[in-house]
């Protein structure tokens, strides 16, 4: 666990930490990708070091960590196991709404933060209902709601201490609101379905709400028309967020092709891959490309952190470009590597298979796209006008 002294703030003491965290996540990460199973003891390491409760804001006694300082650690954690960055994402997006609009109720969140202090207390914000069943509805039951449905993709959700439940009521004129619910409540149950390409030690499972009980103070915001603004700042830090994660991917992938450039030396040549022309040049497109998506992701984050409302709008094209540039640069090392990047002996296959899984945390490409074209059409007055 990270040393605090006199000198030292809580924010600064648990980023000096992250080298180790890292080093730590990337010697089981192989091991819980093959075998899809929850990297407990990751999560531990990211808890020990106080990042897991990093944006908690400093009225409620944390380093309150800023947006900047979130990319800045979730884009390190991603380089040593994408899966954890992800699941401590959702957990650090949680305080950060906390520290924003101080929604929870003062004993719910002091109990979250009680938790926090004896263990990882994971917290997950569950927004995607199925596509096979009836949207999660909230229902009259005294003094409280009673929730029924199945929410998909819900990230770390075999450990989540609080799932903060997005769902409507069945009210004449239905209101929507953010449910908060206990993971070990009675009525909830986790459906293990998570099987995909990569990520798969995050645990994205699905979740069963059968008649949850909620009572009334747990229920944050219902009402019938969302709040625009805080919706987009939301959305804001989710994006820029959930990218990092996958500038970590980015990162470890080159990390791996320079060692392999550097060692890898052919009988006929007598000499590394990594002294040709060729390669150099190739290790530095891949060096641009990701430098490019650093600077994007920092830069943005820090506009919203000095309270810039043009920068808001932008982080949907920004997650997009950060996305593309890191699938593009690993899929660019496989291809230099050859055979030895596809090979399950190495980490490389692994970091392309999260780099492509990570798109199914983003928004439709083409949504994206056009909402930044309307968004650029709306600028431009017709002539005359």
């Amino acid at each position: 666990m990270s040393t605090v002294t006199d000198e030292t703030s809580p924010l600064d003491a648990a980023i000096a930490g992250l080298p180790r965290v890292v080093d730590l996540l990337a010697a089981r990460a192989e091991e819980h990708d093959r075998d899809a199973t929850f990297p407990y003891q990751g999560i531990e390491a990211v808890h020990e070091a106080g990042l897991l409760t990093l944006t908690v804001h400093p009225r409620y006694g944390g380093p309150g960590g800023t947006l900047a300082d979130t990319v800045r650690v979730l884009a390190e954690l991603g380089r040593g196991d994408a899966s954890v960055a992800l699941v401590t994402a959702f957990t650090l997006l949680l305080h950060a709404e906390q520290a924003r609009t101080s929604g929870w109720p003062a004993g719910l969140y002091r109990r979250l933060l009680n938790e926090s202090r004896r263990g990882p207390a994971l917290g997950n914000t569950l927004w995607a209902d199925s596509a096979e069943g009836p949207p999660t509805l909230a229902r009259r039951d005294g003094d409280g709601w009673l929730l029924t449905g199945r929410k998909t993709c819900c990230t770390g959700a075999e450990a989540l201490a609080w799932m903060a439940v997005r769902a409507s009521t069945d009210e004449p004129v239905p209101r929507t609101g953010t449910f908060l619910v206990r993971g070990e409540s009675a009525g909830v149950e986790v459906d293990p379905v998570w099987d995909q390409l990569g990520l798969r030690a995050s645990a994205g499972h699905d979740v069963l709400l059968r008649d949850v009980h909620v009572p009334s103070e747990a229920v944050l915001d219902l009402r019938a028309e969302p709040d625009q603004a805080a919706a987009a700042l939301s959305a804001a830090w989710r994006d820029l967020a959930l990218a990092a994660v996958q500038l970590g991917v980015g990162r470890a992938a080159q990390d791996w092709l320079v060692r392999f450039l550097s060692q890898r030396t052919p009988a006929n040549l007598g000499e590394p891959l990594g002294t040709l022309p060729r390669y150099r040049a190739a290790v530095g497109e891949l060096e641009s490309a990701l430098i490019g998506a650093e600077e994007l992701l920092g830069g943005l984050a820090a506009r919203i952190d000095a309270g810039d409302p043009s920068a808001v709008g932008r982080t949907g094209p920004i997650q997009l470009l950060v996305t593309r540039a890191v699938i593009e640069s690993v899929q660019q090392a496989v291809t230099l590597t050859g055979s030895p990047g596809l090979s399950r002996r190495h980490p490389l296959e692994r970091y392309l298979r999260d780099a492509l899984s990570g798109r199914m945390h983003c928004p439709p490409e083409d949504a994206v796209l056009q909402a930044a074209g309307r968004a650029a059409l709306a600028r431009v007055r017709p002539r005359g006008a």
